[in-house]
């Protein structure tokens, strides 16, 4: 993501410094060139806001996985100590003997543990799915963002005033995922 970042930011200094000629040289014909380069500086601000909260969905997405993984080896650990008493049980029976009642309860109580500890882990891969979801939403709302600072640069430096509202365009969409990441 840095080398976009990176890039993003190149396009974006090359027409502020288009924007510093035209305003020093052009007058008042290029003045369109000073609105390009302050609605890229704003989408700028736009696409860092979105890529921090991408990333920071991204990490959460992580974490909640982490955390269902870890769930479900307990939950496992639960099953394999159940099973490993009622093996127990069945060989004292094999040899004749009264298996103990702690360990029918802890089997019992085991199971009921394994219980809540699958609607945990279950809670936690969902919260994992919806950060990932989100952070999906917002890498788009990035990549329109980076696209709008590079048409925007590009109409500067070609003198197109019709790609700045293009640029516009995609920033519109870039604020509509943006908006979908955080608010829908």
């Amino acid at each position: 993501m840095e080398e976009y970042e990176n890039y993003a930011e190149h396009i974006h200094e090359h027409s502020n410094e288009h924007a510093e000629h035209a305003a020093h040289e052009g007058g008042g014909k290029d003045k369109w060139v000073i609105w390009v380069a302050m609605t890229t500086a704003v989408f700028a601000v736009l696409a860092a806001i979105t890529g921090l909260l991408a990333g920071d969905h991204a990490d959460e997405a992580m974490l909640s996985q982490i955390h269902a993984s870890d769930q479900w080896a307990f939950y496992q650990a639960k099953g394999i100590k159940s099973d490993v008493i009622a093996s127990g049980s069945k060989i004292l029976l094999a040899l004749g003997k009264k298996p103990s009642a702690q360990d029918s309860a802890k089997i019992v109580s085991n199971k009921a543990d394994q219980a809540v500890i699958m609607k945990e882990a279950k809670a936690a891969e969902k919260e994992s799915k919806e950060h990932a979801a989100l952070h999906k939403v917002l890498a788009r709302g990035v990549t329109l963002f980076q696209i709008a600072i590079a048409i925007g640069a590009i109409s500067i430096i070609i003198k197109r005033k019709e790609l700045w509202l293009v640029s516009i365009g995609f920033a519109a969409v870039g604020i509509f995922f943006l908006l979908q990441g955080t608010v829908f």
